[in-house]
């Protein structure tokens, strides 16, 4: 087979993905401090499977627990993290069940 008979097979297979829609993106993983009684960033973009950990760096427990029901972490200890894989559609806000003035939110597609 010439080469450039090859080379437009080629070309041709890379671009199915491309006309078919792109490809599904990767899983992200995303981090969440608290720290100062505060989640940060209070307010996350997400996409399904994209795993979410939260890490306590205040002296006192927190939790991270969705209003929703959709995860509750229970007591995350000073230097201890919660990981959550997102699931699910629409805005989800959470808070400590423990300082409920501690409030952020995550968004799902």
């Amino acid at each position: 087979m010439p080469a450039r008979s090859l080379l437009r097979i080629v070309a041709s297979a890379a671009l199915v993905p491309l006309l078919a829609g792109a490809a599904p993106a990767r899983p992200r993983d995303v981090a969440v401090v608290i720290e100062n009684m505060t989640y940060t960033p209070a307010s996350l973009a997400l996409r399904p499977g994209d795993r979410v950990t939260w890490t306590n760096r205040d002296l006192v427990p927190h939790t991270t627990t969705a209003r929703d029901g959709r995860f509750d972490s229970k007591a995350i200890a000073a230097g201890a993290s919660y990981t959550w894989v997102a699931s699910g559609k629409g805005p989800l806000a959470y808070a400590c069940a423990y300082h409920p003035a501690m409030v952020a939110r995550l968004v799902l597609p």
